[in-house]
């Protein structure tokens, strides 16, 4: 865990942050909804199953929890691959056990 405290006191933090953050939560509210309300194409999708695994972190207790939703969301491989999986980065890892 980091332990380098922030330099600003724990209220001014939420006073500058929360509505931008409370904002952001909804947002991945509404993308779920959204994904449950559609029909046709993938439903097991890996990016949502992704999202599914990372959402419980945010209220483990834990801290370093962007670092570890990052590492949960990151392709871990260091060797490269003859051809990507995909024809664009799709945000997590194609093989990851989400």
């Amino acid at each position: 865990m980091n332990d380098t405290p922030c330099p600003m006191p724990r209220p001014d933090v939420i006073d500058t942050y929360f509505q931008e953050h409370r904002a952001k939560l909804i947002d991945i509210a509404a993308f779920l909804d959204r994904v449950d309300r559609s029909s046709g194409g993938v439903d097991d999708d890996v990016r949502v199953r992704a999202l599914h695994k990372a959402i419980p972190l945010l209220i483990d207790g834990r801290g370093d929890r962007a670092r570890r939703i990052l590492e949960l969301l990151s392709d871990p491989t260091t060797d490269p691959v003859d051809q990507a999986p995909a024809k664009g980065a799709i945000g997590v890892d194609p093989n990851g056990s989400y």
